[in-house]
Formats: C-alpha cells, structure tokens, sequence
C-alpha cells in the first residue's frame, strides 16, 4: 500500500540521517582531542626547554603558529567527509526518484495511433490518485464530436485538471475508459498518441535552449519558415524579432528571461507548429498588460479554430462560445450543456459564471486595428 511505501521510504531517510550524524559525531570531536593533546604537548615540552633555555619565546609562539595551519585543514577535512556523508545520502534518494519505473507504459500488444478526427469519449471513468482513496472523478461520461469545443467549469478540487490529465494518459483511469476515435487510449503507443495532442496551461514550460528550439521542441525538424509562420499566427514573432539574436535569443531555464505573456505566446507558437487535432488549454492569462492579453486571446482563438479543444473556461467568451459545458462538482459532472440553457437551469452555473468568469479585454475597433498592424 501507498503507507508502507512511505513508511519504508521515512525508515530509509532516518537511516541515511543516523549515518551522516555518526559520522559527524564521530570526526569532530577526535580531530578537536588531536589539537587539544598537540596544544598541551606544545605548551608542556616547549615551556620546559624556554625554562631551561633551549628555545626562545619566538621560535616556540613560530611552531605553535605551524601547529594550528596543520590542524585547520584536518578539521575542514572533517567538515567535507561529513558533507560528502550528507550529498551521498541525497544522491540516493534522487537516483531513487530517476529509476522510479513510470506506472504508465506501453500495452505489450500497443498499437499506433492514426491520425486522429477528434471524437473524445470518456465512459464511466473513476479515479482515485491511490488504491482505496476517495475518488477524484467519479463515473464521469461526456462525449465530444471532432471539432467541438469543451468547457470545464468548477471550484479548486472539482476535477477538471484530472479530466485534462487522462486525455494525455499522464494516469490511467481507475475505472472505465477514455477512447480517442474509438480507440481505448491504453491500448495505443503513448507517443503517437501525444504527438497529437497540443497544451497550452498558464503555466508554460521551457526549456534551455534557443527561442526557435522551444517553438520546435514538438516538431524538430521544422523549418525556419513554420516556425517564423507559426509565431506570427500567435502573435509572438514581434516580440521575437525585437531581440537582437532574433530566433536564436537563449531561453533559461523555465523561460527566466521572457515575461508571462511572451512565455504563453512561444507556447501557443508551439502548439500551432505540431498543428493538432486535439487541445487542452487554459484560457486564462498571466498578469499582463491590455495590449499582450488582447494578442494572447486572439491567438487561443485561432489556434482553437477547427479543433476539439478541452478548455479549463476563464473568460465569458470561451463559455458562451463553447459547443458544450461541463459543470464539475467535488468530482462529479453536475451539468451538462450550452451556455443559454444552463444558465436556466444549473445555478451551480449561474453562480461560477457571475462570480468567477471574467470578461474579455474590450479594445476600440481604431485601437484593435492598430494593434493588429503595429
């Protein structure tokens, strides 16, 4: 069980600390005594032979002066065995996590997925992030025709980062089946299935590299022209080309050196260059300014344009909009349908779109199309 894996894991831990604190208990104090034992070695002999006269007061404060440089380093030396201790107690546990076997693989008899219409079904899906825990989603069946757009709506906890996470097959549903054109998605090569899907979340990964190996990382032998082409349509390759290395401008680490809005745009970049038939996103934005967010709604507008889009809803447009909305409550779908009629008959709706929804940036038609030109 998921308890006696902690536990065994906690037993460990504690083990590796027992090491490292007997080691340090242990150097310290023997390298402390050996000083101590040469500083009263030194005082005794060296005080009888300046008494007798064989050794003056200079030459004995010169050797005490040697013996403290000799016995510096052996105490650093023990403080580097205690960290050296320390580092391969957590090396262990890192090189645990690197040869942890991913729980979800490829079938023995997988087969590859062909290029997909878009039709997404999940059939009384469960699912329980541990054996014998309470169910994230319970008996969840919804279906969406190639093309449609999909909203999830709902509070922290609901469910809706779940659904969008068995799509990808990140986890494997407890009970029931996600099917993918008919096709159980357990029972297809996890690649040709996630060469086809596109995500777009706020929080957008990157990687260290150039800005043109991060708009490529799903398609890499691109050309410069898709690429280019592919920024354009998200509105990023101003920006881009504003950089004095252009495509090539270094990206570090998590994109430390690009602004919210530039990092979502690079990633919608990203997903119209692998041109999917199958998105997950979410449509809400970083703390940009009105001019970014107004280029950021339009490209997820396009990039959604003739794609069976799941969509975590944050702007009134997207849910207005949407082919079919899908209300989640502690797991559960507790409405289902459009926009004009859930708000007659789900309040659970009604009141997450009045409080939590929020509008769309609303920009002058002069001021759009000097946007759109400039």
């Amino acid at each position: 069980s998921e308890q006696k894996k902690f536990d065994a894991a906690a037993d460990t831990l504690m083990a590796q600390q027992v090491t490292v604190a007997r080691t340090f208990s242990f150097l310290f104090p023997i390298v402390f005594l050996i000083a101590n034992i040469g500083q009263a070695l030194v005082l005794y002999f060296g005080g009888r032979q300046i008494i007798e006269g064989t050794l003056t007061l200079g030459q004995y404060q010169e050797f005490s002066i040697y013996l403290i440089f000799i016995f510096l380093p052996l105490a650093q030396l023990g403080i580097i065995i205690t960290q050296m201790s320390q580092a391969s107690a957590s090396a262990n546990r890192v090189f645990e996590i690197l040869d942890a076997e991913n729980e979800v693989t490829n079938a023995p008899d997988a087969v590859t997925l062909p290029s997909v219409q878009g039709r997404v079904a999940f059939e009384n899906v469960t699912f329980r992030y541990f054996s014998g825990g309470d169910p994230v989603l319970s008996d969840v069946s919804f279906e969406a025709e190639p093309g449609q757009t999909v909203a999830l709506l709902g509070a922290t906890g609901s469910g809706k980062t779940t659904i969008i996470n068995l799509i990808p097959r990140f986890y494997d549903p407890s009970e029931g089946k996600v099917l993918i054109d008919g096709h159980d998605i357990r029972e297809v090569q996890l690649e040709s299935l996630r060469s086809q899907i596109g995500i777009v979340l706020q929080e957008t990964t990157l990687f260290t590299g150039t800005i043109r190996d991060n708009i490529a990382f799903g398609k890499p032998d691109a050309t410069q022209d898709e690429v280019v082409a592919a920024a354009q349509a998200a509105a990023a390759h101003d920006f881009i080309v504003s950089f004095p290395a252009g495509y090539d401008t270094p990206v570090g680490e998590r994109g430390a050196t690009l602004s919210g809005g530039q990092k979502q745009r690079l990633a919608i970049a990203r997903a119209l260059l692998l041109n999917p038939q199958l998105l997950i996103l979410d449509d809400s934005t970083s703390a940009v300014d009105l001019e970014t967010e107004y280029h950021i709604q339009k490209a997820l507008d396009l990039l959604m344009k003739g794609r069976t889009s799941f969509v975590i809803a944050q702007r009134i447009s997207t849910v207005i909009n949407a082919d079919q909305i899908l209300v989640l409550e502690k797991g559960r779908v507790v409405a289902r349908g459009k926009h004009a009629d859930l708000m007659e008959t789900s309040a659970v709706y009604a009141e997450i779109y009045n409080s939590q929804l929020v509008s769309d940036v609303e920009i002058e038609p002069e001021e759009a199309t000097m946007l759109d030109f400039g």
